[in-house]
């Protein structure tokens, strides 16, 4: 049900009483508004039990189907369909599914795929759900005193439902229900029909998409042409109409015209008014610069209207309406794995090895510690489900051999096997190091593509101190790269190493981040899809340690403040700034600087920071108190000042300023 319906929430109750099986008939029609401008939702409900088992594949095979009618009296015009079962079965991958319209149109919402051994039926078939009904694989609760509504979950259908908006609700709708295979059987309960009737004023808003050519060369442009059209049918104008259209990665802006105005950076379309009947155009210019055998999707989607539209819903993200469009690109060649650099550690390296680690399958969180680096941290977040399958180590995330990456003898890695809600949701992994890595390499196994079930996109960044390092990524042949991000477009099994994603770190980190899930070549809601990430080398960290002095001039006894000299009674500020330039962390600095009889150290001038210029946080003149830790320290003994920090990460630096009369 669209986001723009009222959803009406009244049980109808299950009882075998005649009586409120009479009041339930009379309140079959039963229908409301929401608030003024919203669709009205009309509910029809047929309650009316088959007999204990009557649904099975002698009595109710599919070339004769069991049947459950809803009359509708009302003629109005449907902008929206859903319809709901509560039904008893041992096995519900024996049950196919249809609804039929007065007009004769007649939609699949199931073919009971991917159940499996799951027993009942108690759900909504809405085009707008977030999943689809092929993972409707958990028993339900359907028995005789089961009360719905509401029902117990939503799915969108075999096929969509919108084949019957725009039709006229008056007439017969029949739902049907068949059992395709033997053995089992089932008893039907009940079943409610949602009409939504469309308002007086929409329109009736599609959208389409072509590309120039389907196989760009590397380096060529290639011109999508975008077309919205509001159908003469429609009773009104839509204004403010918008289209979201941004270029995938892969494929850069070069120009654009036609209609309204196209915001590169967004991918916003202002299309502006659309009368009935009218179509407006834009013509988008984008050079390739991906190399061969690269799949390319560009998707498109109305993202705004003044007025609700017939069949689909605005920014949705339902790749099943009409508002949204789509076009794949396949630059032509052969794609060869790429090279991964050469990973160089001056001080040697530690090997994150999972054939010598151990994991609890399920486990979203573990800590470790790697001899002669130090701990290694895991945390796993996921919007969706974790799957649990013996073949790939059990309930993930585990640790498995399954997927081997092309290796000659298989080595354990950590699996992701997942099942995402929508093409847009991530599966985030932090690693953190509890030592700065001097660099690092690591492998991802199985960033490939499935068509119709996922499309894996991996993001990888790094930070050291907070700040953001880029790796290169290394492609294999069923992925490509761009920037910081790889996408899998060709299958690749779980013994090839054609899947494989070589991440290389350069410069310095502290913490990894792995974003996992969908690009465009996804459907809305992809199907089982999973990731291995491999062993990580860790370049041990390097130590080195810089310091700087500097001084100026703040005034003297003649010139005062203006181009003062250093003359007897000047008064001069210094800046000792002491960097640890290496990737180790730095314990326990101090350094000493005596100062010369020719100068007298100013009493309570000190001060401290991360910088020259940062160094404004006040130091008394003895080395006790809470001054000597925020987070430096300074101190006077005699005419030695010290400057201490307790610690000093790889790449950061400590400032001691403090001021001296010259004699």
């Amino acid at each position: 049900m669209r986001s723009q319906l009222f959803s009406f929430q009244r049980a109808a109750w299950r009882d075998g009483n005649p009586l409120i099986r009479l009041l339930l008939a009379l309140a079959a029609a039963l229908w409301f508004a929401s608030a003024a401008g919203a669709q009205t939702v009309t509910r029809y409900t047929n309650s009316t039990d088959s007999a204990v088992n009557a649904i099975n594949e002698a009595a109710t095979p599919c070339s004769n189907t069991f049947k459950r009618t809803f009359s509708v009296g009302s003629n109005y015009t449907i902008s929206d369909v859903n319809i709901a079962v509560l039904l008893a079965h041992t096995y519900r991958g024996d049950l196919v599914m249809y609804l039929r319209s007065p007009a004769g149109t007649r939609i699949q919402l199931t073919n009971g795929a991917n159940a499996g051994a799951a027993q009942n039926f108690n759900g909504t078939f809405d085009d707008e759900a977030g999943t689809a009904i092929t993972s409707y694989t958990a028993n339900a609760a359907a028995t005789a005193t089961t009360v719905v509504p509401p029902y117990a979950t939503s799915f969108s259908p075999s096929s969509s439902l919108t084949a019957f908006d725009g039709q006229s609700s008056s007439g017969t709708w029949t739902l049907e229900i068949c059992d395709q295979y033997g053995g089992d059987s089932g008893t039907f309960y009940q079943a409610d029909l949602y009409l939504t009737q469309a308002p007086a004023s929409y329109a009736d808003l599609s959208l389409g998409m072509t590309a120039s050519t389907t196989s760009p060369a590397t380096g060529s442009n290639v011109t999508y042409t975008l077309t919205v059209t509001n159908a003469g049918g429609s009773p009104g104008t839509a204004s403010g109409v918008t289209v979201a259209s941004l270029l995938p990665a892969g494929l850069t802006y070069v120009s654009h015209s036609g209609a309204g105005s196209y915001n590169s950076a967004t991918g916003g379309w202002a299309v502006g008014s659309l009368t009935p009947g009218q179509s407006r155009t834009l013509s988008l210019v984008a050079a390739v610069n991906v190399g061969a055998g690269t799949v390319l999707a560009h998707t498109a989607e109305i993202s705004a209207s003044s007025v609700a539209d017939l069949d689909s819903t605005p920014g949705n993200g339902s790749t099943v309406e009409d508002d949204y469009a789509s076009s794949t690109i396949t630059v032509p060649g052969s794609r060869s794995a790429g090279i991964a650099p050469m990973l160089t550690c001056p001080n040697g390296s530690s090997l994150f090895d999972w054939d010598s680690q151990t994991w609890s399958a399920g486990s979203t969180t573990n800590s470790y510690t790697l001899a002669g680096f130090g701990s290694v941290g895991f945390n796993i977040t996921n919007p969706g489900l974790f799957l649990n399958n013996a073949t790939y180590g059990g309930q993930s995330p585990a640790r498995t051999n399954a997927i081997t990456g092309g290796l000659p003898t298989p080595q354990f890695a950590l699996i992701q096997l997942v099942d995402l809600p929508s093409r847009n949701s991530l599966v985030t992994t932090t690693i953190a190091l509890g030592n700065t890595a001097a660099a690092a390499q690591f492998t991802i196994f199985d960033v490939d593509y499935a068509a119709n079930q996922f499309a894996d996109k991996v993001t990888v960044t790094g930070r050291l101190n907070g700040a953001t390092v880029l790796p290169t990524l290394t492609n294999g042949i069923a992925n490509y790269v761009v920037g910081n991000s790889a996408y899998g477009d060709a299958l690749s099994t779980d013994t090839q190493p054609n899947g494989n994603l070589v991440v290389t770190f350069a410069a310095p980190i502290d913490t990894i981040t792995l974003e996992y899930g969908d690009h465009a070549l996804a459907p809305g809601d992809p199907g089982q899809q999973g990731i291995e990430i491999h062993d990580i080398t860790l370049c041990r960290p390097t130590a080195s340690i810089g310091v700087t002095k500097v001084s100026a001039v703040i005034s003297d006894p003649v010139n005062l403040t203006t181009s003062p000299k250093a003359i007897p009674g000047a008064v001069m500020e210094y800046c000792i700034l002491i960097t640890n330039t290496g990737t180790a962390t730095l314990t326990n600095v101090v350094a000493t600087d005596p100062l010369p009889a020719t100068v007298s150290f100013v009493p309570g001038s000190m001060t401290s920071g991360a910088s020259c210029v940062a160094a404004t946080v006040a130091e008394d003149d003895n080395a006790a108190g809470a001054d000597e830790s925020d987070p430096f320290g300074a101190s006077m003994t005699g005419s030695t000042l010290s400057a201490t920090a307790a610690s000093l990460p790889g790449s950061t630096a400590f400032a001691i300023k403090f001021r001296v009369v010259v004699n």
